[in-house]
């Protein structure tokens, strides 16, 4: 067992898992990752499948079997470090990879449950996470497990002991940055965003080696930042990310401009282009800032071999509600006449949810996903917000003491109608299910000016709930028409990832500790288990010795816990926790699916 770079002996059943492990085929090919959508024996990217659809083909659990589906084990990260846990676990050969909060990375024996191995990243004091110390999970490329740290570092460990093979710096965590986000590998190359667009830092795409480290191009997301591509260890310029500098942001704004990609990203094979949001600009204070402020709150559709960005679509120019636009975007394609439209579809904090033309970022339609918007009174004809400025908090210069602008209630609040959590697309229902939550805040500017790695907002504000009896909203929804076709209430802020299966079914977990199963068409809660505590992670599922698992990831914590007024109210008795559930269903449906597929 590796901690810390010690290693402790490892026990005869973990030593006969790792030689399990070291069989052909145990190392992740381009292949597998490309495929991964359509396998059933592995999850081996971030969204089960580098679309990030996050569906399974899988039906042995199904609405008839699910209400049977029984714990088979539990594991827990240990430790003190008992705060959120937002992974979405990887599978390859019976061995599944998830990390914990504090940059923890474990390898755990999928069959049984016992840890093969635990490797904890060795964190400076002064890492600077805006929004909890969580990590979203890693990446696996040959015999690697790759992951990014909470002080802005990428991190390639051998997949079977846990040691480190190689290690980056991708970013000065003593500016602001950091890294949360599972990484996407596309083409052999490791890619990733950074987090950090709280503290004034310059949002940026990069692609590294996977295999060792080196980075092949960088590709900054603030308008007149400069990319790059690496030749022979020489930088090789590759164009200004789309305008001069300061062309839609005043003086030198944008070199503090934010924009960071902090999600990660999906992958498009049919149009071979990465698609990655951007966050918020920077500072809060849209005042300070007057324009669209490129390439903030948008989504990129960059090439994967190039870093250049070929198209963008902007969700919400001039933020000044911290809505970002880092949601993830999903490719999909639906049948309009007989003619088949390669689409992307993004859920935005804003509250409208967004159905793009992929190969070139056109707007299809947009539509509200959530009940109550009040700072935009809806969108043109290009998809961009048609603004209420009286729902824009005010110009601080403009009071009497120069000292707070005035304040507003809007909606949603800035941690959105739909935030990190990822949402799913069924290819059998053509919906997609979107967890999404029903807040509203008040917010006011304030003067600020930029300091290295000092919060830089220029903003205050309170969050508070729009209903008594819920805030969580899981809903259906038809990218076609814009109907909620059905949706599912609760009371807690829905905060973790959702997986459709052909099983007809959805899965997903609330801060109430639930894993919750719902009848994909209708939306019938058909199974719930109480795992111990809230769960924010993303379930996935896997066959292996031909049974059907879920497992999911069981810790509250997250951004939602750290904000105060009567949200915090609504969530102060939930308890953190740290732990991987995994269900199946009892061996007898194994023996009849079996018979069935014979």
């Amino acid at each position: 067992m590796l901690k810390n770079g010690k290693v402790k002996a490892l026990s005869l059943s973990v030593l006969v898992s790792l030689a399990f492990a070291n069989t052909a085929h145990a190392q992740v090919t381009d292949e597998d990752i490309s495929q991964d959508h359509l396998s059933t024996d592995q999850v081996v990217t971030s969204g089960m499948g580098l679309k990030g659809q996050r569906y399974s083909t899988l039906e042995t659990i199904n609405t008839s079997t699910v209400e049977d589906i029984r714990p088979v084990w539990s594991f827990s990260l240990g430790g003190e470090k008992q705060r959120g846990q937002e992974s979405q676990p990887m599978i390859k050969n019976g061995v599944m990879f998830v990390t914990g909060s504090y940059s923890r990375v474990f390898a755990i024996d999928a069959r049984t449950g016992d840890e093969l191995w635990q490797y904890d990243a060795r964190l400076p004091d002064g890492i600077m996470p805006c929004c909890d110390v969580i990590n979203r999970g890693v990446a696996l490329y040959g015999d690697l497990v790759i992951f990014g740290t909470l002080d802005a570092k990428l991190v390639a460990l051998n997949k079977d002991t846990g040691k480190v093979v190689w290690k980056k710096t991708v970013e000065d965590y003593k500016a602001g940055y950091s890294i949360s986000a599972a990484p996407i590998i596309v083409k052999g190359n490791v890619i990733t965003g950074i987090a950090g667009g709280e503290f004034g830092v310059v949002g940026k795409v990069r692609a590294y080696n996977a295999t060792n480290g080196d980075l092949v191009w960088e590709r900054p997301t603030v308008e007149g930042h400069m990319g790059y591509l690496v030749k022979d260890g020489k930088k090789l310029e590759n164009g200004i990310s789309g305008g001069a500098p300061g062309k839609t942001w005043p003086a030198d704004l944008w070199k503090t401009g934010g924009a960071a990609p902090w999600l990660g990203g999906t992958y498009d094979v049919d149009t071979d282009l990465l698609f990655f949001g951007t966050g918020n600009p920077s500072p809060w204070n849209s005042h300070l800032r007057p324009g669209d402020n490129y390439f903030s709150s948008s989504r990129l559709a960059i090439n994967p071999d190039t870093g250049e960005i070929v198209w963008h679509f902007q969700t919400t120019p001039n933020d000044g509600w911290d809505y970002d636009g880092v949601n993830e975007v999903i490719s999909f394609d639906y049948d309009d006449k007989g003619k088949t439209i390669k689409a992307a579809a993004t859920a935005d904090r804003n509250g409208f949810f967004y159905v793009l033309n992929r190969e070139n970022g056109d707007f299809i339609r947009g539509f509200p996903f959530v009940d109550k918007i009040t700072w935009a009174k809806g969108l043109d004809v290009n998809g961009k917000p048609i603004y209420d400025e009286a729902h824009r908090p005010g110009n601080p210069m403009a009071s009497a003491d120069g000292n707070k602008g005035s304040s507003v209630m809007t909606a949603p609040s800035f941690l959105g109608g739909k935030n990190w959590q990822p949402m799913a697309y069924s290819q059998d229902t053509g919906l997609f299910y979107v967890p999404s939550n029903e807040w509203e805040m008040e917010i006011w500017n304030e003067p600020v000016a930029y300091k290295k790695g000092a919060a830089y907002l220029g903003a205050g504000f309170t969050i508070q709930s729009l209903n008594e009896e819920y805030i969580g909203v899981l809903r259906a929804i038809d990218p076609k028409t814009g109907e909620t076709v059905w949706r599912y209430n609760n009371y807690a802020p829905l905060w973790g990832g959702v997986l459709a299966t052909a099983g007809n079914l959805v899965f997903t977990g609330n801060p109430e500790g639930y894993l919750l199963a719902f009848n994909a068409k209708t939306g019938e809660q058909l199974y719930k288990f109480n795992t111990g505590s809230g769960i924010v992670g993303s379930p996935v599922t896997w066959e292996m010795d031909g049974e059907q698992y879920i497992s999911v990831l069981s810790g509250w914590g997250g951004a939602v816990p750290l904000w105060g007024g009567e949200v915090a109210k609504r969530i102060k008795d939930l308890n953190q926790g740290g732990s991987v559930w995994t269900f199946k269903l009892p061996k007898k449906y194994a023996e009849v699916s079996s018979i069935a597929k014979n």
